[in-house]
């Protein structure tokens, strides 16, 4: 089983309740779920932190995913939490202040982990907050047990690509085409969020929000 595992919170030191801020007329988050639905995954869920829970569970189920809290500061133990849960063989990562995340990059890069068998796979240079990761899950479980570093448990993925004598790590420059380290889409900042309202409201409807090379051109355009 292949899922899409989506890790949000509400509180953020730099801009708090974030993941709620209206994008459009939708929650960033729920806008983050939209881009997802466009990915092939056979089970989709928001791992949050219980003390968000009731903020994100109508939200999810609106979005067609499940909901599971977990802790806030182990997150690698949240998405192990998810995996055991469900028996997941495959999970494509991702955070809830992306709200540009590339549907077509992590069709890319998930299709490049299965023909590659890779434990750990994600491009290099695309956009800041553009991408995704793509793990196995046998190999997320092993770094549970392994590792006792409060950094590999906060960012889940750290484990295993720091250790490419252990694990089959595929981290592929991104295409030409999505290859654009400069610009930044994640939402961090009040700046961050602003310029997100203008992008996202300025790009054209339906799966064209969800396409990378759109999404490049239309940031390009405004902000260039």
């Amino acid at each position: 089983m292949t899922a899409i595992i989506l890790q949000a919170r509400i509180d953020s030191s730099r801009l708090p309740g974030k993941a709620l801020l209206p994008l459009s007329g939708e929650p960033v988050v729920f806008r983050v779920m939209e881009a997802l639905n466009h990915v092939s995954a056979d089970l989709r869920v928001l791992a949050c932190t219980e003390d968000s829970c009731s903020h994100f569970e109508p939200l999810a189920q609106k979005a067609g995913f499940v909901i599971f809290a977990g802790s806030k500061e182990d997150v690698l133990g949240r998405f192990c939490g998810v995996i055991k849960k469900y028996s997941i063989d495959r999970l494509i990562r991702a955070t809830g202040d992306n709200p540009f995340v590339f549907a077509d990059a992590a069709i890319a890069i998930n299709n490049e982990a299965l023909s590659h068998n890779a434990d750990y796979a994600g491009f290099i240079n695309l956009p800041y907050g553009a991408g995704v990761e793509s793990a196995a899950a046998c190999a997320l479980l092993r770094a549970e047990s392994e590792t006792t570093l409060p950094y590999d448990h906060e960012h889940v993925c750290p484990y295993l690509y720091n250790h490419p004598d252990q694990f089959n790590i595929l981290c592929p420059p991104a295409p030409f085409k999505w290859n654009y380290p400069d610009i930044r889409l994640t939402i961090d900042t009040q700046d961050d969020y602003k310029r997100a309202a203008e992008l996202y409201s300025a790009l054209p409807q339906e799966t064209r929000r969800y396409n990378g090379e759109t999404i490049i051109k239309k940031y390009s355009e405004i902000f260039r």
